[in-house]
C-alpha cells in the first residue's frame, strides 16, 4: 500500500491549508486513517484520526481548528487546517490501517508533507 500526501506549504499565521492523502495498492480494505505531525526536536504526535465509519478524534491543540474527513470510495483522507499558528509548523504524515474482516493486517505511513506557518 502506498500513501501519497499533498497540500503542504508555507502560510501566514491565521491562514488555512488542506492536506490530502490517497491510499493505493491495497487488495483489502482501508480501515482507520489519520494524520500525525512531527516538529523539529519533538516526537511524532497524533493530530487526528477517522474510522471508516466516520468517527473522528483530535488532539486537544487542534480541536475547533482542524477537520479530518475521508472519501472511502477514493481511499483518501483530508485534513482541513484553519486558524494556523506557528506551533502547527511540522512535517505532517498520513497513516492508514489495512484490514480484512475487521482485523488489522498492516499499518502504513506516507512520506510526509511540510507545513510551515510564519508569524
Amino acid at each position: 500500500v502506498q500513501l501519497q500526501a499533498s497540500g503542504g506549504g508555507l502560510v501566514q499565521a491565521g491562514g488555512s491549508l488542506r492536506l490530502s492523502c490517497a491510499a493505493s495498492g491495497s487488495m483489502f480494505s482501508i480501515d482507520d486513517m489519520g494524520w500525525y505531525r512531527q516538529a523539529p526536536g519533538k516526537q511524532r504526535e497524533l493530530v487526528a484520526r477517522i474510522t471508516s465509519g466516520g468517527r473522528t478524534n483530535y488532539v486537544d491543540s487542534v480541536k475547533g481548528r482542524f477537520t479530518i474527513s475521508r472519501d472511502n470510495a477514493k481511499n483518501t483522507v483530508y485534513l482541513q487546517m484553519n486558524s494556523l499558528t506557528p506551533e502547527d509548523t511540522a512535517v505532517y504524515f498520513c497513516n492508514a490501517d489495512e484490514a480484512l474482516g475487521g482485523v488489522i493486517l498492516q499499518n502504513y505511513w506516507g512520506q510526509g508533507t511540510q507545513v510551515t506557518v510564519s508569524s
